[in-house]
């Protein structure tokens, strides 16, 4: 099995308090004759977000031109997050950069060529042969998903270590102009940060340490495409940009199709959910919560991870079930044997699962 020898969340800047960004929204990106800043704040009240992180100071915002100002900010910061989350994991498992045999970068919110990986490869000293895998597309779902594929490389290689790293800056895809409820929803919900989880397959020595520590194994992982979901969140791209597509349904494809999935995956193993001690869910809102704990009966405190870290820092898109897996992590020592289940759901629309034991 693949063993989770370290996870690290970072952030960039200060925190912003939830009502100074909806202030600066509605001044900045809402058509002066849709300026309803008691509109945005009935919206940005509801995602239940208290603080964010941003990319860029908020008074740099308003210097922002198009789509290529954004998305050369974005360059300019996602790599410096991601090296930092990626050399702080590297640390915490007391592993070197020389030691990755594969990256793999998952962002939905920029565009680069070299991707995130190598930019970040040459910037901590990855090797020359380090393997690469960027990820683009799969949006929320991307943490969870890179979990999973760091598995299936591990499965094969045994001896090796594999790092994941996920990088979003959402604030620099709102969009100017747009009074639509998805853009007002997703200026409210979404935050900036990053995540790096290092892995290392069953041969390695760190899966069998010696000092004690009580690391999470990969022992499976689902995935599932949902049928005629395409819009139910995504982006359109185009001149100004990425333009956020959330529809209405997605709190409702989270009743009909998780708890399902969730008994499939735990069905191979002769479990069920009272056999899991830890919930490791991606923050998709306050809706999509709810949904998640109604279909799985699960209590508030089951996923008080995941409320706590929708409200300290909101939704970082691939990065944050990261950020609420390191949060976990740290909670408290687990108990050997102690069974987790990790699951995010996102563009396709689509959910990945990842069962973890202690």
């Amino acid at each position: 099995m693949t063993t989770i020898a370290a996870v690290r969340g970072v952030l960039p800047g200060p925190a912003y308090r939830q009502e100074d960004l909806t202030a600066s929204f509605a001044e900045l990106c809402l058509p002066p004759e849709r300026r309803s800043q008691a509109l945005v704040e009935r919206f940005h009240n509801s995602a239940q977000v208290a603080t964010r992180h941003l990319a860029l100071p908020l008074e740099r915002y308003r210097e922002l031109d198009g789509f290529t100002d954004s998305n050369n900010a974005f360059l300019e910061v996602a790599v410096d997050l991601g090296a930092q989350a990626v050399t702080e994991a590297l640390d915490a498992a007391g592993l070197a950069p020389g030691d990755v045999d594969l990256i793999m970068s998952t962002t939905v919110t920029g565009v680069a060529v070299p991707s995130l990986e190598a930019r970040i490869a040459a910037r901590i000293g990855l090797r020359p042969d380090v393997k690469r895998v960027p990820l683009m597309g799969l949006g929320c779902l991307a943490g969870a998903a890179g979990i999973a594929r760091l598995h299936d490389f591990l499965l094969g290689a045994p001896n090796a270590v594999g790092v994941l790293v996920a990088v979003e800056l959402c604030s620099l895809t709102v969009q100017r102009n747009d009074p639509t409820a998805a853009n007002m929803v997703a200026s409210g919900l979404f935050g900036d940060g990053g995540a790096a989880v290092v892995a290392v397959g069953s041969g390695h020595p760190l899966a069998a340490p010696t000092d004690g520590a009580q690391r999470p194994r990969v022992v499976d992982a689902v995935s599932h495409l949902y049928p005629d979901t395409d819009r139910a969140m995504g982006w359109d791209v185009g001149t100004t940009g990425f333009k956020i597509v959330l529809g209405a349904e997605v709190p409702e494809l989270v009743q009909m199709y998780l708890a399902d999935d969730v008994k499939a995956l735990l069905g191979r193993h002769d479990l069920d959910t009272s056999d899991i001690a830890r919930w490791i869910s991606h923050p998709g809102g306050p809706k999509v919560i709810e949904a998640i704990q109604s279909v799985l009966g699960l209590g508030r405190e089951d996923l008080a991870m995941t409320w706590n870290s929708l409200n300290r820092i909101g939704n970082l898109s691939s990065a944050s079930v990261l950020h609420v897996f390191s949060d976990t992590l740290d909670q408290r020592p687990a108990e050997p044997g102690e069974w987790g289940v990790l699951m995010a759901m996102g563009p396709g629309f689509a959910a990945e699962l990842v069962l973890l034991q202690w």
